[in-house]
């Protein structure tokens, strides 16, 4: 094995390395790393391929090669880091991860990944897939019982809730496999299993096993948090996860929280046929949203049947015969909410307390995540984290946004920020719950003048005709410049109208930019241009399609 350097001409950015590092690899380098600002590439090359075809395959692109040399022992030796196991060694196997683990493998690094449990993290297995596809259960049969059109009579019987877990657990098993197992064989890197902690910066403990590597990511995520409230630890009740595995409906669920997660799973058995009471500690649902939105919320949840408790202090949690008891203080009454099933959904934590982070002075912050800087770095520079164990905005197309950050920071000498100024949110409720960008309340705290645009859902075409008219679109606007600053929806496929948002938002669209854009009528998306014409126009007064 050889270790080449080579300079490089022509390379003038990020795309044109990874151009370089592509042709390089498919004409035999190994362990490439190119930097375009010091216009080179260094890589191993086996004894089977010659250098000078190297040199003739890079002429035939836009990039010309220059001087070509071996690297010399000393250097080989700090440039291969067989000193270590890895090159770079990943703790956790969820979004994060693999983003991390698919770009370092790409560029030519060792790596592998440890996990304790089942490939995939909270996503697949516990998270987002069996969630969704429960909730669209629900929804359906939900659906059956409310006869919204005068001519259609349907009805359904009562959830098989053992054929829908069954079902669930075929899809989990089916996206584990291949979005992520089969990948690891697909691209090389090692997968082992076990709970892994530091025994010093370079190395960690698995099963009794040390391995080392030269730079690390922790990506071990979060889990529920288990509010301190006396005698709920000695109960038997349920986290999200095993909220997502019942086999039969509740009778009543009692829900600790209301936050996306309690909204969710709430409204999922709700409408799988349980009474559901939520029971929060604040005095507004939804307390980051502004009002509006909040507003619309609660009404549908009542119009459901849910009850929202607000305000509520804790007192103490009991079990009595499978049936438990949550006593609470509201506006100074005692009371008590009584259940057969108790879902805590008060929020996740960062799973670091095994890490054994107090081995390597890995500075954590006050509720045990991890700190990084943009670059996703510790304080420890060569040790990086991303995802939920960061307390970042916890959803996985973050956590892969930032693992793929790592991944090529690990593999390069350039390093790129972490970009999480427009993050679009969803809450899978129906209708669901979709925002970008600042609220009323952030833009006002943050200096802004701003105008808003309400337009209820009652005057969305596409809601009339479903006969679904709860829900709203709310714009805020930037008066100086009119520029669109947040957007914020309750609707049918809010979390699909929102990613037009999320581009108005980030590319400093005007509500003029949105009233001259044709929106093809009868989609809920044209809620955005009517939302936008509401700046200055009263929707109600126009014919259809008019703008």
């Amino acid at each position: 094995m050889r270790n080449i350097k080579l300079v490089v001409k022509g390379m003038t950015c990020n795309a044109c390395e990874d151009h370089v590092r592509h042709m390089l690899q498919k004409n035999g380098a190994e362990n490439v790393r190119v930097n375009y600002q010091e216009g080179k590439a260094e890589f191993q090359l086996r004894d089977v391929y010659k250098e000078e075809d190297i040199r003739k395959e890079l002429q035939k692109t836009r990039y010309q090669p220059r001087e070509m040399f071996r690297i010399s022992s000393d250097d080989e030796k700090d440039s291969t880091d067989e000193t270590y196991d890895y090159d770079f060694l990943i703790i956790g196997s969820g979004g994060a991860a693999f983003s991390a683990a698919i770009q370092a493998t790409e560029n030519g690094l060792r790596v592998a990944m440890v996990e304790k449990g089942e490939v995939g993290g909270t996503c697949v297995n516990i998270g987002c897939v069996p969630s969704k596809t429960l909730l669209q259960a629900g929804h359906i049969q939900f659906q059956t019982e409310q006869h919204l059109f005068e001519g259609l009579n349907t009805s359904a019987d009562q959830p098989d809730m053992k054929g829908l877990q069954n079902q669930k657990e075929q899809l989990v098993q089916q996206l584990r496999k291949e979005k992520y197992e089969d990948l690891i064989q697909e691209y090389g890197f090692d997968l082992i299993k076990g709970e892994a902690y530091f025994r010093d910066s370079h190395t960690v403990s698995v099963e009794g096993r040390d391995l080392t590597a030269k730079t690390f990511l922790i990506a071990t995520g979060a889990s529920p948090f288990i509010p301190d409230i006396p005698g709920l630890k000695g109960t038997n009740f349920l986290t999200s996860t095993l909220a997502l595995e019942l086999k039969e409906v509740p009778k009543h669920l009692v829900i600790i929280g209301s936050g996306y997660i309690a909204l969710e799973l709430g409204q999922m058995y709700r409408h799988l046929g349980a009474e559901v009471t939520l029971l929060q500690r604040s005095s507004n649902i939804l307390k980051h949203y502004d009002p509006e939105i909040s507003e619309t919320v609660e009404n549908m949840l009542k119009e459901e049947g849910i009850t929202l408790i607000k305000d509520v202090v804790y007192k103490k949690v009991e079990e009595n015969n499978g049936q438990k008891f949550v006593h609470i203080e509201v506006e100074g009454k005692p009371k008590y909410i009584q259940g057969d099933q108790l879902l805590v959904a008060a929020g996740r934590k960062p799973n670091t307390e095994k890490l054994h982070v107090e081995n390597i002075g890995l500075e954590l912050g006050e509720h045990g995540e991890v700190l990084t800087n943009d670059y996703l770095e510790t304080n420890i520079p060569h040790i990086y984290a991303a995802g939920d164990v960061t307390l970042s905005p916890q959803f996985v197309y973050v956590a892969a946004h930032q693992g793929g950050i790592v991944g090529q920071n690990v593999s390069k000498q350039t390093k790129k920020t972490q970009k999480l100024a427009h993050i679009p949110t969803v809450t899978f409720t129906t209708p669901s719950i979709a925002s970008i960008g600042w609220t009323e309340h952030q833009a006002k705290q943050a200096g802004y003048d701003v105008t808003t645009s309400v337009l209820p859902l009652e005057s969305v075409p596409r809601a009339i005709v479903n006969h679904q008219k709860l829900g709203v679109f709310k714009l805020i606007m930037d008066k100086k410049n009119n520029q669109i600053m947040g957007a914020h929806v309750v609707a049918e496929n809010a979390g699909d109208v929102i990613y037009a948002a999320t581009l108005a938002v980030k590319f400093n669209l005007t509500a003029d930019d949105l009233q001259e854009t044709m929106a093809p009528y009868l989609t809920m998306a044209e809620g955005l241009k009517l939302a936008s014409l509401t700046f200055d126009k009263d929707v109600s007064k126009l014919s259809c399609c008019a703008g």
